[in-house]
């Protein structure tokens, strides 16, 4: 089989590694952007061969930051009481993993966060899912998700793509972003909890114990 590489910003070939863990070594140790991070690169991730949940968010706040844990923080206990799922199932990576659309934590905005850096889908993003063969349910969680994946589906805005979820069942769901900033728009879409919730717990159920 011939070898994959990766081509780095500075034009420099990287052979892709046999195996995932080989490759979350060289993503965990990415310095591409840290002249762009103003608390410096530190790549946050989860993934396992055997996963079968892709959770594909935005990129890590502060909090996430500073403990180097996926979804850390108000937002991820939010997703864990959607899915269904308690601490230990979410974090254990032979069965979930997470891979956001920018690994580091990209900084302020004056409303929120910056969006995620680029870098990381184009570098990594592509050799990470090609060593993720048994995923059966991926969570597109937010627009830069939602606009990666489904860019080819019509996608127009997170409200109208979570809004027609049924297109893309029975392998992706798209989701709003559970941060607390959005409680309005919880409030404003009630059919999310009414008709949603119910199938993301019993999709994730149905992997889970499978």
């Amino acid at each position: 089989m011939k070898a994959q590489f990766i081509e780095l910003i500075d034009g420099s070939p990287l052979k892709v590694p046999e195996n995932l863990e080989d490759l979350l070594a060289h993503v965990r140790a990415c310095r591409v952007c840290d002249a762009h991070l103003p608390l410096g690169p530190r790549p946050v991730l989860q993934a396992g061969a055997t996963a079968r949940i892709l959770i594909v968010g935005q990129a890590p706040g502060a909090k996430v930051h500073a403990s180097g844990v996926p979804w850390d923080d108000r937002s991820g206990e939010r997703l864990r009481d959607w899915m269904g799922l308690d601490a230990a199932a979410f974090y254990d990576s032979t069965l979930v993993a997470i891979l956001p659309m920018g690994f580091c934590y990209p900084g302020r905005a004056p409303s929120g966060d910056l969006p995620p850096r680029r870098e990381c889908a184009d570098l990594w993003l592509n050799g990470l899912l090609a060593k993720l063969p048994r995923i059966e349910l991926t969570l597109l969680i937010g627009q830069y998700a939602q606009a990666h994946f489904l860019r080819d589906a019509g996608h127009a805005s997170v409200t109208s793509t979570t809004r027609d979820w049924r297109t893309h069942l029975p392998g992706v769901i798209p989701l709003p972003h559970p941060s607390p900033r959005n409680v309005a728009w919880f409030k404003a879409n009630s059919w999310f909890n009414d008709e949603l919730l119910p199938v993301l717990r019993l999709s994730v159920r149905k992997v889970i114990s499978a």
